[in-house]
């Protein structure tokens, strides 16, 4: 079966008014071939005060992304409860539980990690990456949020591009978006 890597997402936190999500618009079939340059995989979401980004299965990610929304609406916008019961919802569901996708998200009080095992994970950063040049991109936003006194946008678009020009899966077509 042929893998698609299908992204590097980063989202950074500077405080409750300083809060963005980013990605790169890359999607890749196998090893090499470039199935498309400008995805987005970055969104706002529930009356823009939730913003998201997925690696994985683009398909996959879409639908997760739509569930978590109505379990925003389920738990009135609180986004730890919204995620524990997607969470628990991914795990269980028989469809759901080959969905192959982790999400970020975030609001102006919290940023989580979701995964298909039913994880929630709250980062003990104030920064997270994930996704086929997640590795490359977290390290570049260790170094920028430690280093710099740049705002949250300037470091995701700055590990974008760090990652961009390391990781072949991830290429320099940034989606941003801030809440």
């Amino acid at each position: 079966m042929v893998q698609f890597h299908a992204t590097t997402i980063v989202a950074v936190k500077r405080g409750p008014d300083d809060i963005c999500i980013g990605g790169d618009g890359q999607v890749t079939m196998g090893e090499t071939a470039i199935m498309k340059n400008g995805a987005k995989k970055v969104k706002k979401i529930y009356k823009n005060t939730v913003v998201t980004g997925f690696a994985g299965s683009v398909a996959d990610a879409f639908s997760l992304t739509e569930k978590f929304e109505s379990k925003l609406d389920e738990h009135g916008g609180n986004l730890k409860r919204a995620a524990v019961a997607l969470a628990q919802l991914w795990r269980s569901d028989k469809a759901m539980r080959n969905l192959e996708a982790l999400m970020i998200v975030a609001d102006k009080e919290d940023m989580l990690v979701l995964s298909g095992t039913g994880e929630v994970i709250e980062p003990d950063q104030p920064f997270v990456a994930i996704g086929s040049g997640g590795n490359y991109a977290y390290s570049a936003a260790n170094a920028l949020y430690n280093n710099t006194d740049l705002g949250a946008e300037e470091i995701v678009r700055k590990s974008l591009e760090i990652a961009a020009s390391i990781c072949v899966y991830t290429n320099d077509h940034i989606s941003v978006e801030k809440l």
